[in-house]
């Protein structure tokens, strides 16, 4: 599929030796226009719909962040390219898809535009239908600590799970919620292969309870009781995968 896409960087060198790269090594990337800095690119952006935004960090008048500040919610991926690697943490909180690090790796690029490819064609597919998961969650059973035990949970009955720093909230089907004394890791570990979802840092979710993606900056899913939680770019694909 062709990927409409942007390069905001405020070095022309920099955006001609990208743009070369795309179109030798990525031909289903189209280039619709390049800026220097913040305004420039927030014009380009609305006014076309784009896939795709390569994003530069430092540009003069602002940065990557404070551009996706301006741009609010919106339905395209955003690749970052930099020259500093102390800026990943920040970009995987923007909701980066991807962060390729200056000199611009070929292998790595190709890399970055696959996957957010497979990413769109799978939105783009599931897009207005009714979200059916591959497989039925295995009827199961976790046990959760308690001071004078533990008990134990059907694993269908939980809606989703949310971190509470070393803590673990468990919200049920039943509206009721259960805090637990273990990681969102530790539940991440012991619900696998039961049909349960990272979708972001602080959610995992029943991909039987999801009624609905809403594709956007970094997409979100509805579950069944109409609870709206944000799924990060780095865990989309892998949410999106549990879906016909």
């Amino acid at each position: 599929m062709k990927l409409k896409s942007i390069i905001v960087e405020d070095e022309e060198t920099s955006r001609e030796i990208l743009k070369n790269y795309l179109k030798k090594y990525c031909p289903n990337v189209e280039v619709l226009g390049e800026a220097g800095n913040v305004d420039e690119a927030l014009v380009l952006i609305r006014n076309y719909d784009l896939d795709l935004v390569f994003l530069d960090v430092e540009m003069p008048y602002g940065n990557a962040f404070d551009l996706l500040d301006k741009v609010g919610d919106v339905d395209f991926e955003t690749i970052f390219v930099t020259a500093y690697n102390h800026y990943a943490i920040e970009a995987l909180n923007a909701h980066a898809s991807y962060y390729l690090m200056k000199p611009i790796s070929i292998d790595e690029l190709i890399k970055a535009v696959d996957y957010v490819s497979k990413i769109k064609m799978k939105e783009d597919a599931l897009q207005d239908q009714v979200l059916v998961p591959k497989a039925n969650t295995v009827i199961g059973k976790i046990t959760i600590p308690q001071q004078d035990g533990f008990e134990v949970i059907e694993t269908a009955n939980i809606m989703y799970c949310k971190a509470d720093d070393n803590y673990t909230e468990i919200h049920l089907n039943n509206n009721k919620k259960k805090l637990v004394s273990k990681t969102l890791k530790y539940f991440e570990e012991a619900l696998h292969g039961n049909g349960f979802a990272r979708v972001h840092k602080s959610y995992l979710v029943n991909v039987n309870e999801v009624t609905k993606y809403l594709k956007g900056k970094g997409g979100s899913v509805v579950l069944s009781n109409g609870k709206q939680i944000m799924v990060s770019a780095s865990k989309k694909a892998d949410f999106l995968s549990y879906f016909k």
